[in-house]
């Protein structure tokens, strides 16, 4: 019974210790498309989403780290994330594990980080607030050479984010 309860912790420690969460110019937009066996992914960033991603690659080029590429893919698997937040009217990281393993299956991944946020006006409040917040932060600054991200409004209008990391 004491090596189950251990087991469970210790896969809970791990997890938590892999995703964070959180309440809100790139130069150039990735027109590349990621293909798999059976998957080929056409992705169209909204303006929040530029913004957001330049503000992640101005900030980690400023802390002397590498800029993070986007990849069409993972946008995809954020803005599922987003719908199925808004479909629940919950912030959370449910089905990250899924997430991240088809990521890496797909992509060759070999980490995955993820940081969501819920109802910032903007995408520099969502980032500040993500700047404020250890874990976000950690993903932010994360030895990651690839981003998606995907911003989605519910019926009220509020925005819902998704920003996965990954290193390939």
């Amino acid at each position: 019974m004491k090596a189950k309860l251990l087991c469970v912790l210790l896969l809970v420690a791990m997890t938590t210790t892999m995703i964070s969460c959180s309440p809100e110019a790139l130069n150039s937009v990735s027109t590349t498309n990621i293909s798999s066996t059976t998957k080929i992914v056409s992705y169209t960033y909204t303006t929040s989403e530029i913004e957001t991603m330049a503000l992640i690659n101005d900030y980690r080029v400023s802390k002397g780290l590498n800029a993070l590429k986007d990849i069409n893919y993972i946008s995809a698997k954020a803005e599922e994330h987003d719908t199925d937040m808004i479909a629940v009217n919950t912030v959370s990281h449910d089905g990250f594990v899924s997430r991240s393993e088809d990521i890496m299956k797909v992509l060759g991944a070999s980490n995955v980080g993820e940081n969501v946020a819920f109802n910032y006006a903007t995408s520099q409040a969502a980032f500040t607030a993500w700047l404020n917040s250890p874990g976000h932060k950690a993903n932010i600054e994360g030895d990651y050479t690839n981003f998606g991200m995907a911003i989605r409004l519910d019926a009220s209008g509020k925005k819902y984010y998704t920003n996965i990391f990954v290193k390939i």
